[in-house]
């Protein structure tokens, strides 16, 4: 069947897609330089795990390679060989330990483990034994936090027989970013301490929050993640950090509204006065979380548009949302603009207070129906 020609279709998508995602791989780089500034003494690694944060792992690590990041931590081994393609000089580190049976495929990638238990420094070690690897791995020691690695009793005992090819022992500090929590102080001490077991390697404890609270929790590499991303590494205080994500969803349509009905499912909204609503097509399939809804009961998460904050108005469903612009001039807003979500106005922190939830659930949840756009 032959199909008609559009000579003015948009070849990109843009003009096609609910939404708009921009990431601002120099804001990110800035956010990089900055954090690797105040660590004084210390390498600054980027964590890249959960493709960036949702930023995309690719062009966030040839960003971060090509500025003079030279370390990189994920989560998984598939993570790995991404950030392998996109820096292939870079050290990458598995957060998530070695899985049974995966020591030849990190091999194979020029992946280091980050051995969390004693059954995995033993399995390291029989791999490196047998087949002269001499790749090199990581240590991690628990200090509290009771997730992933050694028990102190456990890294004395793995100290006499430490894992082939020792490249950094770290431990991950699990309160950093509340001001003054008395874990953390126990947590530094405590490496500062276990680290002394392996003389001559590398130490790493300090997370974004980490950066903040001092030389103490420097060492000799640091591993920010959320801060990277423009997520507010000091809750207490104003974010140090610059932008990254900017998210625009498209207006499908205006509509209005009388005052004393209602807008979306459960009719939980309900207009208190003549409105007008605009409806974008974002949704919780897209990683506007339905927690960040609006009701007669409590307010809901936030838009720019027209240069104005507006409120949402009723329940984020699947593949929309809609906002009260009764506050913007008529002449302001039409179908097809778009209304801005995250961004300099309405921070990752911002809209996660909205939704009940961390900058970090909104940032890894960005669906992947958005056109996305690197600058």
């Amino acid at each position: 069947m032959n199909r008609p020609s559009n000579p003015q279709r948009d070849p990109s998508g843009m003009a096609e897609a609910g939404g708009l995602l921009t990431i601002d791989l120099a804001a990110l780089v800035a956010n990089w330089r900055a954090l690797a500034a105040r660590a004084t003494g210390a390498e600054c690694a980027a964590v890249v795990k959960a493709d960036a944060y949702g930023c995309g792992i690719a062009p966030v690590a040839g960003a971060l390679a090509a500025a003079g990041c030279r370390t990189f931590f994920v989560a998984h081994l598939a993570e790995g060989r991404r950030v392998r393609e996109a820096a292939p000089e870079a050290t990458v580190y598995l957060l998530n330990g070695l899985l049974p049976g995966t020591a030849p495929a990190l091999a194979e990638a020029g992946l280091r483990p980050i051995l969390g238990s004693l059954a995995e420094v033993a399995e390291w070690n029989g791999f490196a034994e047998a087949t002269g690897w001499t790749g090199g791995a990581a240590l991690h020691i628990d200090t509290g936090m009771n997730r992933l690695g050694l028990a102190p009793a456990e890294a004395r005992t793995a100290a006499a027989r430490p894992p082939r090819n020792l490249a950094l022992v770290m431990s991950h500090l699990a309160c950093a970013d509340e001001t003054d929590h008395p874990l953390t102080a126990r947590q530094v001490a405590a490496f500062r301490e276990l680290r002394t077991l392996f003389p001559g390697i590398a130490g790493s404890l300090a997370n974004s929050s980490g950066i903040f609270l001092g030389g103490a929790a420097y060492h000799d590499l640091v591993r920010p993640g959320v801060a990277l991303y423009g997520a507010n590494p000091t809750p207490a205080g104003a974010n140090p950090m610059r932008a990254v994500v900017r998210l625009e969803g498209r207006i499908v349509q205006l509509r209005r509204v009388a005052a004393g009905e209602t807008v979306g499912y459960g009719a939980t909204w309900t207009a208190r006065r003549d409105s007008r609503i605009a409806v974008i097509a974002v949704g919780y399939a897209d990683g506007l979380l339905r927690a960040a809804s609006a009701s007669d009961h409590k307010p809901g998460a936030e838009a720019v548009v027209a240069g104005r904050r507006c409120p949402l108005a009723g329940r984020i469903s699947m593949d929309l949302a809609a906002i009260d612009v009764t506050d913007v001039p008529e002449e302001q807003v039409m179908r097809g603009d778009l209304a801005t979500l995250l961004g300099e106005e309405i921070g990752v922190d911002a809209l996660a207070a909205r939704a009940g939830t961390i900058g970090y659930e909104i940032l890894t949840g960005l669906g992947r129906r958005y056109h996305r756009v690197y600058v």
